[in-house]
């Protein structure tokens, strides 16, 4: 059985792999056929995209009443997206990042950070609140594209960018599409592999739901968005590799746990309230401090990455302290 899941893991991080090798150029030659920045790319269809696992897993979870790993897998991937993508990613290469992302985007993801924390203070996350979640994803994506994510200081930076995006015109969009979805199959595909081997070993081990959704399932629904983030990182196409990971916050946070809790309201842990949407917010504002010149360089990369780690080592030495 351990060897079966071993395989489902080894198989899942090969579709995640492949998934996002494709996406990331897909998304990119599609960003330059639309004349479209690529952080609007980033913010939208690849970070939606690669937030399909989330959704996918949290909304089976809350169906089958694992309210611990529904809430836990979006407040986890959210620390996980920070700390250990944009880590890893940061490593890769220094991230430049769009001044729209400064000026906007990130303070957007502190704000619904905090509105999630009110939202879930009584206990539960409503129906109502989910309702509000999905309507504010609807308004923040309409003017995403509604102003194209082109401020005007970063107008010469954003044409230099999709000056320098790899292939020759003209572009066959169709064709891009196509392998845009196939690549975000891939990385759905190989999110749930990933999930289901990891949490069947975590479960055999006699890990709480509530750990296993706030760090293993968390983790594995996290890999899409280091998949293409790493490799955004690694081909240079920053504002996607930055962009991605804010707009999957954003996107778990409003859609993932908004579509969640109208299907089914969720029961939150008094742990998730009073332990882990503060480090979220923490993550979350760091990262702000950490691009106001916007430049993520390697050693605050490699901070986020070893603060990460340790705060996943305290989880696994609380677990085994209450038992």
């Amino acid at each position: 059985m351990i060897l079966i899941n071993l395989l489902s893991v080894a198989a899942g991080l090969l579709g995640l792999f492949l998934g996002g090798e494709w996406l990331v150029r897909s998304a990119s030659r599609l960003a330059t056929s639309f004349s479209i920045p690529s952080v609007v790319i980033g913010l939208t269809v690849v970070s939606v995209g690669t937030s399909l696992p989330e959704l996918v897993v949290s909304v089976s979870a809350a169906l089958r009443g694992s309210s611990d790993i529904a809430m836990g897998n979006v407040v986890g991937s959210n620390i996980a997206n920070i700390g250990l993508i944009l880590g890893i990613s940061g490593l890769i290469s220094p991230l430049l990042v769009h001044i729209s992302l400064v000026r906007r985007e990130i303070p957007i993801m502190i704000g619904v950070t905090i509105v999630l924390w009110l939202f879930i203070s009584d206990g539960q996350l409503a129906q109502l609140e989910g309702l509000l979640f999905l309507a504010t994803f609807v308004v923040f994506t309409f003017f995403l594209y509604r102003f194209n994510g082109i401020d005007v200081e970063g107008e010469a930076e954003v044409e230099a960018e999709v000056s320098s995006i790899e292939g020759p015109p003209p572009i066959n969009r169709a064709r891009e599409v196509l392998v845009l979805v196939v690549g975000l199959v891939l990385l759905v595909a190989g999110a749930q592999l990933t999930v289901d081997g990891a949490v069947n070993i975590a479960r055999s081990l006699g890990v709480s739901e509530l750990v296993i959704g706030l760090t293993l399932v968390a983790v594995g629904t996290s890999l899409p968005e280091l998949a293409t983030s790493a490799v955004a990182a690694y081909r240079g196409h920053v504002d996607i590799a930055v962009g991605n990971v804010v707009g999957s916050n954003i996107a778990n946070i409003l859609l993932i746990l908004g579509a969640t809790s109208v299907i089914n309201p969720i029961n939150v842990n008094n742990l998730i309230i009073q332990r882990d949407m503060l480090i979220a917010l923490i993550f979350a504002v760091g990262l702000l401090v950490f691009v106001l010149d916007r430049t993520l360089q390697r050693w605050q990369a490699g901070l986020a990455l070893l603060i990460y780690f340790a705060i996943t080592a305290i989880f696994f030495i609380q677990e085994a302290a209450a038992r």
